[in-house]
Parts: structure tokens; C-alpha cells; sequence
């Protein structure tokens, strides 16, 4: 794979058709990478890039793998078809007045709706560098909402038969799975060892793909903990104890990091709570205990822990197994035909 990326940088580099002209000012430029981008990084993981003028400055939104969708720090164009975007981390340095600054650069070649290129920065760990290579496509917007009076329902799906764990795999079967059936219900609980090495837990995933669904399921979120609920391993619905909090973008129902509820309608921690959830194309409908807090909403790209950068493709329900406690039960879904 690596191969066929720097096989990919190096016909876009050396294609006559985008070569630099040296005395051209980037401020001239026709900069065609304004839009969105689904990013697939090789050895694993998806990004996601908006690029667009704000104030007549080019900026952006970056995600990359997992966490949030977070503005990039710096972006320019070098030549029509390369583009150069930072994206930074600051780290207080106790007992001084300064930050340690962490800087990620990504060096992007575009030849038509295909980019191309290398993300480099410090390791996550003390010391190292990283490199990864990646592909990607342009990514057109979700369009208008769609109208969901007219929708048609096929047959339900139980998805979990509250007996065993029929239907479901582990996304990474090299990773522990802490989930299991208790009481007709399915718990995730992964443990670590008091002493020991840290035990790296994975996510559940639906044997079965869908396209446009309705789902419907209850979930039991303990205080302090978090999950997360995947629509086609794609739009991550927050599963979170976020009880008595500010609105925000990471709260109980939120398409993570991307909308936010309208409206606080969590229960606290430890108790049963209902989600009734809509994908159609890509726009998401939530109702939470009973209100609605997403109302029909488009999502631009994937959110963090994406499986696959495809939002036109159909995809698994898959949990977030790998943060804390939850227990999950009667999970429905009713294929929109």
C-alpha cells in the first residue's frame, strides 16, 4: 500500500500538467482543494479535511484518526496542486510561563478529486518521529435534508438476542473484547490489572452492513464512563455520562465533535436510557429519552474512530468498546427501503 501512495505522489509531482511555475504568486492561484476530503491513512484509520476561506484567509478542519474534529493551525498553498497544512498541541510546561508547542505538518498533492500524501510530527510517545502516508477523494457536501414523512420502513432487526453474542465480532480480533452477556444485557466492562501491563480493550461491530436505518436501542452509561454508538462504522452517536453538564459537541447524543443536542436530555448516570436514531444519506435524526436533540442533521464527514472514509457505502452498527463501562439492550433496527 505504502508503494501505491508514493507511486501516487510521484505521478502528481512529475505530471507536466502541474508543474510549478516558478514565479507564479500563490495569491494567483486557483485553489481547487476548497471543499472536503475523506482521508484514508495506510496501515489504518481514517481522516477528514474541510478546506475553505474565512476572512480572506485559507483555513481549515482536520481530523485525523481518532478524538475530535479541531481547526488546523496554519494552511498554504505552494503551488496549484500542493498544499501544506499544520496542525498543533500545546503543553504547559509547569513552573514556567511556556508552552511546549507539538507540530504535525501534512504535505498534499492533488491530481483531480484525488490527493495524495505524508503526515509528519512527533511520535505520541517521549520521543520519535512519525510518518504516515495517505490517500483520499473529494468529498461532495451532504446536500439538502431529506424528508423523512416519506420514508419506508422494511422488517426490524433484533439486533442483539439478549442470550449470547450472535450477530457481533470484535473489529480487531488481535484486541481484548470486555464485552459479554449479563442479564440479557450487553456489558462492556474493561477491566485492567492492578499490576501489570495496560490491556488495550477493542469495539464491537454488527456482522451485517446497512444502508439508510432507524435504530432503537437502551443504554446504561455508570457515572464517569463513556461508549460510543457507530452508524454504519462511521457517525459516532456519544454514549457518555454527561448529566448535568453544558451543552456541548461531546455530550450524551451528540454526532460527536460535529453537532451538538438542541437541548440537555440525559438521565444521571447508572440509569436506563432510550435512543432512537435516523440515518438517511447522510443526515441524522436523534431523540434521547423521548426528545429530540438532532433534528435531521447533515454530517459533514466521519467522526473520530471511523472505519471507513466511504460515506455513500453501507457500514456496521458497531459500540465503542475500548473507554468504559456500558450495558446495552433491546438494540432494533428497521431498514429504511
Amino acid at each position: 500500500m505504502k508503494k501505491l501512495v508514493l507511486a501516487l505522489i510521484t505521478v502528481i509531482i512529475t505530471n507536466p500538467l502541474f508543474a510549478n511555475t516558478p514565479c507564479e504568486s500563490t495569491t494567483e492561484l486557483e485553489n481547487s482543494f476548497i471543499g472536503t476530503w475523506g482521508i484514508d491513512i495506510v496501515g489504518g484509520g481514517v481522516g477528514w479535511l474541510k478546506v475553505h476561506e474565512q476572512q480572506g484567509v485559507l483555513d481549515g478542519e482536520l481530523l485525523w484518526i481518532g478524538g475530535s474534529v479541531l481547526p488546523v493551525s496554519d494552511m498554504y498553498l505552494v503551488d496549484e496542486n500542493t498544499l501544506v497544512v499544520t496542525r498543533t498541541s500545546e503543553q504547559e510546561l509547569k513552573g514556567t510561563d511556556r508552552k511546549h508547542i507539538k507540530t504535525w505538518t501534512l504535505r498534499i498533492t492533488k491530481m483531480n478529486d484525488d490527493i495524495a500524501g505524508t503526515m509528519t510530527g512527533p511520535s505520541w510517545g517521549e520521543s520519535g518521529e512519525q510518518l504516515n502516508y495517505f490517500t483520499g477523494k473529494r468529498m461532495p457536501a451532504p446536500g439538502a435534508a431529506p424528508d423523512l414523512t416519506t420514508l419506508k420502513f422494511g422488517k426490524p432487526i433484533k439486533l442483539f438476542n439478549g442470550k449470547d453474542m450472535a450477530g457481533w465480532r470484535s473489529i480487531d480480533p488481535n484486541m481484548a473484547n470486555g464485552f459479554k452477556v449479563v442479564n440479557g444485557t450487553m456489558q462492556n466492562d474493561p477491566v485492567q490489572p492492578e499490576n501489570g501491563e495496560h490491556i488495550n480493550y477493542g469495539n464491537l461491530r454488527t456482522e451485517q452492513e446497512f444502508g439508510d436505518f432507524n435504530l432503537k436501542l437502551e443504554v446504561n452509561v455508570p457515572k464517569g464512563n463513556n461508549s460510543g454508538v457507530y452508524l454504519r462504522g462511521l457517525y459516532e452517536i456519544q454514549v457518555v455520562d454527561s448529566y448535568g453538564l453544558e451543552l456541548d459537541s461531546h455530550n450524551m447524543g451528540a454526532v460527536y465533535s460535529r453537532v451538538t443536542p438542541s437541548e440537555n436530555a440525559e438521565k444521571p448516570g447508572g440509569e436506563w436510557q432510550t435512543m432512537d436514531i435516523t440515518l438517511v444519506d447522510r443526515h441524522i435524526t436523534v431523540i434521547l429519552n423521548g426528545k429530540k436533540i438532532v433534528d435531521n442533521a447533515p454530517a459533514e464527514g466521519p467522526t473520530g474512530g471511523a472505519i471507513s472514509s466511504d460515506v455513500f457505502a453501507p457500514g456496521p452498527i458497531y459500540l465503542q468498546g475500548d473507554h468504559g463501562n456500558v450495558a446495552y439492550r433491546n438494540i432494533v433496527l428497521t431498514p429504511i427501503l
